[in-house]
């Protein structure tokens, strides 16, 4: 695989299952070629969309090993290598390697909560000790914070770690994030991990994202991409209006990530039952959920109305809070210069 800066829109997969609840080699072979026909710039197998804390550390590299062959190097592969410890992880680190990947995301610690400090030591550990570059995830909901100071301290302290990748959402953040490194680390790779703030997230400053949405929608998430490096506005905003309604209902709707999981579903990928008992309550709100994304997804074109139909004026956006986001960001652009 070619190196080269990470950039584009990296899918977070998740992982077929059969009937026993194994991984679905064949249709997750197909899922990689439907990913990649609908052009997705990169795959980002286990992580949290991948649900990695439910596979084994043997599943894990068994996933990766996976796509990367059916792959074949068309397009890179951003895997998630964290495991409970830095010699597991190292250990991931280098396997990957071998199997020719980009690079990884490593989750900063999670259950224990850390210090700067210790989340600093931790990553400097792993990018003192890895073959493969290394992207920093932040996702702070889940795992320790990795803050502003720590990661410049990072990209100034270890060659390796070549990127971040943030699921905060938070976008003052991210300009903070990228003010500190570019300077230093031009060529430093800035993703956002929320798909809500997406357009936003690109005009600041990001180089793109791994977002959950790309798993259902691929098509629809790339536009947006080329829409607003292109500077296409108008077309950009309407369409990021689209994108968080979709991603608001996946992620609102059920426990995460059974709402993709239902929306993937009716793109037709055999995506089977997850991990993850549900209850017959959950059930039948599943059903529910399943019925209205598939009104959803109807009315791009991208599945048939469920039977009895959709009510008139499904699901519309409030375009309000998307769009003082999107005028802020435009105006300081603006008195930047560079709009």
């Amino acid at each position: 695989m070619a190196s080269g800066k990470l950039q584009g829109i990296f899918t977070p997969n998740l992982v077929p299952l059969d009937s026993r609840g194994e991984i679905n080699e064949p249709e997750l072979r197909r899922y990689t070629d439907w990913l990649i026909d609908r052009g997705v710039h990169g795959l980002y197998p286990n992580g949290s969309t991948g649900e990695f804390t439910r596979f084994t550390p043997e599943e894990r590299r068994r996933i990766i090993a996976i796509m990367a062959d059916q792959a074949r190097g068309r397009v890179p592969i951003l895997a998630g290598a964290a495991e409970a410890n830095t010699r597991e992880t190292i250990a991931a680190c280098e396997y990957y390697h071998s199997l020719g990947v980009r690079a990884v995301a490593i989750v900063s610690p999670f259950y224990y909560k850390l210090s700067p400090e210790s989340v600093y030591a931790y990553f400097k550990e792993i990018g003192d000790n890895t073959p493969i570059d290394v992207t920093l995830y932040n996702i702070p909901m889940f795992a320790s914070p990795i803050d502003v100071p720590t990661v410049q301290r990072l990209s100034e302290a270890c060659e390796r770690i070549v990127a971040i990748k943030d699921s905060s959402g938070d976008l003052p953040h991210m300009i903070r994030m990228i003010q500190a490194v570019r300077p230093n680390r031009p060529e430093f790779t800035f993703l956002t991990g929320w798909d809500a703030a997406l357009m936003p997230m690109l005009l600041i400053g990001c180089d793109g994202g791994t977002n959950a949405t790309s798993g259902v929608v691929p098509e629809v998430t790339r536009k947006l991409y080329d829409l607003t490096l292109a500077r296409k506005i108008d077309e950009a905003r309407e369409l990021q209006y689209k994108v968080v309604t979709l991603f608001d209902m996946m992620l609102l709707s059920a426990d995460f990530p059974e709402g993709f999981r239902a929306a993937l579903k009716l793109r037709g990928i055999d995506t089977g039952t997850g991990r993850q008992p549900y209850s017959d309550l959950q059930h039948l709100q599943l059903e529910t959920l399943s019925n209205a994304l598939a009104c959803l997804l109807a009315e791009e074109g991208f599945a048939d109305e469920p039977v009895g139909g959709c009510p008139v004026g499904a699901q519309k956006v409030d375009p309000g809070q998307v769009g003082r986001i999107v005028e802020g960001v435009l105006a300081e652009l603006r008195q930047r210069g560079l709009a």
